[in-house]
């Protein structure tokens, strides 16, 4: 019965990931200036975070999601990657294009 409990997690859509981290557009556009704890942008990634560990799913969504973002738009890679660390989260995966989410 838990894994029916599991299947009925609502995934996150792409359009709520983006929301999410469009605190970061200067850093992930320009690399600089670096986002800080408490600024829009890891505020934005915290919540990422916490909605991507929600389940398993969430967190493959976010995942795919994210590589999707640096795939189509091309931004600044490394900027998208370092993310996470410099807002004090670790989201379960690395941002990378060759990063499989179904793990």
């Amino acid at each position: 019965m838990s894994c029916m409990k599991e299947a009925t997690h609502a995934s996150i859509d792409c359009t709520t990931v983006l929301s999410l981290i469009s605190g970061c557009s200067n850093f992930v556009e320009f690399g600089d200036p670096e986002p800080l704890l408490g600024t829009p942008c890891c505020d934005g990634v915290t919540n990422m975070y916490k909605v991507a560990s929600d389940s398993i799913e969430n967190r493959r969504s976010t995942c795919n999601c994210m590589m999707g973002f640096i795939t189509m738009y091309n931004p600044n890679a490394t900027a998208v990657a370092r993310l996470p660390g410099l807002c004090g989260v670790s989201l379960g995966f690395t941002i990378d294009p060759a990063t499989a989410c179904d793990t």
